[in-house]
């Protein structure tokens, strides 16, 4: 029967028709959700497939007996639940053992040698994502369920918002003439239908790229930001209302299976290539081994530069790879004997906070400071870490002489995580944060809205000092041989009242101060005279206001040609640029009406200081770099991942983080990992940072 809506111009006359169009759309909408979202290597432009996916939308409001669960038009969620179902997992969800040294997992593998009968078993190697284990019941290729993990035998029904995760196919095989794979990763066969009942196991999870730019979304709209991207795709997953889902970045990696029908699957690595065929994303460090000292070699190796990929791993897991031999080798407990997880050095430890202390920043942001009894977390000495502000410490009730847990968040800065209070005995002391600045001794503020305290006394020795500091560091004007030292004692002497005064030191002056002889004075000198070129951006940066970093002052100096312009921009057209929010702007309108700091801006303009950004004014596309995508990975010479990122930007290149077919270059240093073996396969160019830098002079 003909719909009365099929009649309307465009759409298909009869209800077959529709159901067949429908059917074509949806095939080829996976197809490209997949080369988008998995292979990261699209087809077609955002409109094309916008106007594919606007079709079936139309297709579906006119037919709406069309409409189906697995529908890409789906993906947006559903209404909220009033709770979660639960989910008994038919073949339970089984957790790991944990082998934290070499000689833990050669352990491990001499006794399942030993239960196997065997002298030597080929491994399987994979990384172990730090996400939310799920499961994903497909019954003749359609996805019918989704749950987590929960206990290992009960989980929750969180199938509408499996449904939103772009990475999970909806339908499967996802439709695509061939399956990209990375090197060493195992071959895909190819596969001539669905099996009647497949359970796909695997990690959801949020990109730390993905997780930064959410955490800065929500910022910038005043919501609450996630600790870390595990909460934020944990907290995700577990909406009860999907459209939430919907709207956050998550990832997803196939890595095993429960229920499988239909398919004779005799090694795991088989079994991940089968995964691959279908349309699963695979992680592409997975690798087979026929030896232990190859397979820990390459995980100790893995491990080394894990901080490098865009997502969190705390280690990799070691797989026996004959299925066969699973069932002999049993479980213990809730454990399989098959596989063991090969963790990284633990990144947290128990340690006394023995005091309190408040250093105060360059904005004059008040910020307390734990004093630790130094303990080894992560391979490192820790005996400060931060405490954030005065709630965190308050609603942990954090208190002097606590035993505490100490993390190094991102595996790099240290962070007090919670007091262990079934330790205390009496003796420990609550604190409370000082009402006046430890530094010049005026009342701090709180800011209505704010968690900070800040010192507003611009005379401020500390914020000087900071403000110094920050002005000269490599990432603003990068004056060589002016750091954290010279910035207290110059400040000390009283020779600089505000950054400024740096570009009105005489050599008297500079040899006046301990450390500085003749020749250092000269080159000093000579540095301060260097730094005067190096344009907006730069400047922007090194004035340092509020929520103004270098990646805001890079947009800035792209919208204006010069520090007056935007001196004199109102709020109103800063939020009117893309990427600057009402926060921001309001900042910076703030920052240029104090007197003081327009003051310090024609200092800089009496001492030569470009105003302008670098280039001809009006004239982006002739930056040497414009237009051009960069990937970095490994450790460049001279130049920290950051500041390589900023010189591409300032010369008009874009960074991003991970290698497709539309990257231009890969900047690779020592320790290359992953990126570079996947822009040798792809056919990308690598350069070197001196290569990079020839670009710039030489105008590419």
């Amino acid at each position: 029967m003909t719909s009365p809506q099929a009649r309307l111009p465009g759409l298909p006359a009869t209800e077959e028709e529709a159901r067949q169009r429908a059917e074509q759309l949806r095939r080829a909408i996976e197809y490209h959700n997949y080369r988008y979202y998995v292979l990261d290597d699209p087809e077609i432009s955002d409109a094309a497939y916008d106007a594919l996916m606007n079709e079936l939308r139309a297709l579906e409001e006119a037919f709406p007996e069309l409409r189906t669960p697995d529908s890409p038009t789906q993906r947006v969620g559903a209404p909220p639940l009033e709770r979660f179902e639960k989910v008994h997992h038919e073949v339970p969800m089984l957790s790991l053992g944990n082998a934290f040294h070499a000689d833990d997992v050669r352990r491990w593998y001499r006794r399942v040698c030993r239960l196997a009968g065997r002298e030597q078993l080929d491994l399987v190697v994979e990384p172990k994502i730090d996400g939310l284990a799920v499961t994903l019941l497909y019954e003749r290729g359609r996805l019918v369920r989704g749950a987590t993990r929960g206990d290992g035998l009960t989980g929750e029904d969180v199938t509408p918002n499996v449904r939103t995760v772009r990475h999970i196919p909806l339908v499967i095989p996802v439709p695509a003439p061939e399956r990209r794979r990375a090197d060493g990763m195992p071959p895909f066969p190819p596969v001539d239908g669905p099996p009647p009942r497949l359970e796909v196991r695997g990690e959801v999870y949020m990109r730390k790229s993905d997780f930064e730019a959410l955490n800065r979304r929500q910022a910038e709209r005043g919501e609450k930001t996630f600790a870390n991207p595990r909460n934020a795709a944990a907290g995700s997953l577990r909406q009860l209302d999907s459209r939430i889902t919907a709207r956050r970045p998550l990832s997803f990696f196939a890595y095993g299976v429960g229920i499988v029908e239909g398919v004779e699957l005799t090694t795991h690595w088989e079994l991940l290539g089968y995964l691959g065929a279908l349309g699963f994303p695979i992680n592409p460090d997975s690798r087979l081994f026929a030896s232990l000292d190859e397979a820990l070699a390459y995980a100790d190796a893995w491990l080394e530069r894990r901080h490098e990929l865009d997502y969190e791993a705390d280690g990799l897991v070691f797989k026996v790879n004959e299925i066969a031999l699973y069932d002999r080798l049993g479980i213990t407990g809730r454990e399989p004997r098959w596989a063991i997880a090969y963790k990284a050095p633990p990144t947290e430890a128990v340690t006394v906070l023995e005091d309190i202390v408040v250093n105060v920043g360059r904005t004059g942001q008040v910020v307390p400071t734990a004093v630790l009894r130094p303990v080894e977390v992560g391979g490192v000495v820790v005996s400060h870490a931060t405490l954030h502000n005065a709630d965190y410490i308050q609603e942990r009730d954090l208190r002097i002489g606590d035993h505490v847990i100490v993390k190094r968040a991102g595996d790099v800065i240290p962070q007090v995580v919670r007091p262990l209070p079934e330790l205390r005995t009496g003796a420990e002391r609550p604190w409370q944060m000082p009402n006046r600045c430890p530094s010049c001794g005026e009342p701090l503020v709180r800011p209505e809205g704010e968690v900070a305290y800040y010192c507003t006394n611009v005379a401020c020795p500390a914020q000087l000092v900071r403000r110094v500091e920050y002005f000269a560091s490599r990432n603003a004007m990068d004056i060589e041989g002016f750091g954290s030292k010279q910035a207290a004692r110059f400040v000390e002497l009283g020779l600089l009242k505000d950054p400024a005064d740096l570009y009105f030191l005489t050599k008297e002056q500079i040899l006046a101060v301990e450390g500085f002889a003749e020749k250092s004075a000269e080159n000093l000198l000579r540095a301060i005279e260097a730094s005067k070129g190096r344009g907006l951006a730069r400047l922007l940066t090194a004035l340092g206001i509020r929520y103004v970093g270098s990646t805001v002052a890079e947009l800035l100096a792209r919208h204006y040609a010069s520090l007056d312009e935007i001196m004199a921009a109102s709020q109103e057209e800063l939020e009117a640029i893309e990427g600057i929010g009402p926060r921001t702007a309001a900042s910076l309108v703030e920052w240029f009406s104090r007197p003081q700091n327009r003051e310090m801006v024609e200092k800089l303009r009496r001492a030569g200081v470009r105003f302008e950004r670098l280039g001809p004014a009006g004239e982006e596309a002739r930056e040497p770099l414009a237009g051009l995508t960069f990937v970095l990975t490994g450790t460049l010479p001279t130049m920290t991942r950051e500041e390589a990122k900023a010189f591409i930007q300032a010369h008009g290149g874009r960074v991003t983080s991970s290698v497709s077919r539309k990257t231009d270059y890969v900047v690779a240093g020592e320790k290359a990992g992953s990126k570079l073996r996947r822009a040798q396969e792809l056919g990308v160019p690598v350069i070197s940072e001196e290569e990079l830098r020839r670009m710039v002079t030489r105008g590419r």
